[in-house]
């Protein structure tokens, strides 16, 4: 898995590029700790390069969306693959989370 940071007006975003599973999953949430301890509570996920998520991946979501929430944040997803969206779906995580078919679409909600 591979992420890269960008600041887009009052969101930090981090693009996610392959497998978030077990194995990296930790990266992310390293990510996300360093990002809120420096007082960043809005993120996005651009998942536009991520290919698939394990139940641990999905922790890391949800642990996020609980760690911004706490900050009266917000965490949006968007530019999700037909197969990870469907593992959204199928969990029932895409009923925790905003989810927007392109990362313009976040910005432009806010």
């Amino acid at each position: 898995m591979n992420i890269q940071k960008e600041k887009v007006g009052n969101y930090s975003v981090l693009y996610l590029k392959g497998k978030v599973e077990t194995i990296h999953s930790s990266v992310l949430e390293d990510e996300v700790c360093q990002l809120i301890d420096n007082g960043e509570k809005f993120l996005i996920f651009n998942c536009s390069g991520m290919n698939y998520i394990s139940s641990s991946g999905l922790r890391v979501f949800l642990v996020t969306q609980k760690k911004v929430v706490s900050v009266d944040g917000k965490l949006h997803l968007c530019n999700m693959q037909p197969d990870v969206k469907e593992i959204f779906r199928i969990s029932g995580f895409s009923n925790l989370f905003s989810i927007f078919d392109t990362q313009d679409e976040v910005v432009e909600y806010q």
